[in-house]
């Protein structure tokens, strides 16, 4: 399966000793990025399934959403664990510094809890509040942009930020459109 391809590109890279001069920054910006790929693609499923009228898409969205969280983790777990060896007097001084890994740090908390309620168990469970709680995916997905540009910017580096803020405005945007159009068309 194409999801893997990050992860498995990683361990080859490793292997072959062709992660750079720094391996960890290597990994940390490599899954970050991903996490972000996955974020665009799952939400990109609803618009395309609504645009193409392909139903089918919506059975990929709960894995790609799963992929999601799990590049997520291996980003934080990166930082965390190889950049910071779990010290938090560290990690404290950092997140003074470059106030970024806060902002990516409430994106995978919010990612956490949609990853823990994604089981369709949960879905039961948890009724409408489940669909409600599962929009958090919009602050995730602004959330993950403010972090990659904040980060991006102590370098003046903004052209992929730019390119993935814009992918997250067309895909929120679109939702929003949508949202009030049926709304108008509740109204009359």
């Amino acid at each position: 399966m194409l999801a893997w391809y990050p992860l498995a590109r990683i361990v080859l890279f490793g292997m072959t000793d062709r992660l750079g001069a720094n391996p960890i920054e290597f990994i940390t910006r490599s899954t970050g990025l991903w996490t972000l790929v996955f974020l665009c693609i799952t939400l990109a499923v609803t618009p395309l399934r609504r645009l193409t009228g392909v139903t089918a898409l919506a059975r990929f969205r709960r894995m790609l959403g799963l992929f999601t969280f799990f590049y997520a983790t291996l980003h934080f777990t990166t930082y965390l664990w190889f950049d910071k060896w779990f010290d938090v007097a560290a990690i404290l001084k950092d997140i003074g510094k470059r106030p970024f890994i806060t902002v990516g740090f409430a994106a995978f908390v919010l990612l956490i809890a949609l990853a823990v309620t994604s089981p369709r168990a949960m879905v039961r469970k948890l009724g409408r509040r489940w669909q409600a709680l599962h929009r958090a995916i919009y602050a995730i997905g602004g959330l993950a942009i403010l972090h990659f540009w904040w980060m991006k910017a102590g370098k003046h580096d903004l052209i992929l930020p730019r390119l993935y803020g814009a992918i997250m405005v067309a895909l929120l945007g679109w939702r929003l459109l949508v949202w009030l159009r049926e709304r108008t068309l509740k109204s009359h």
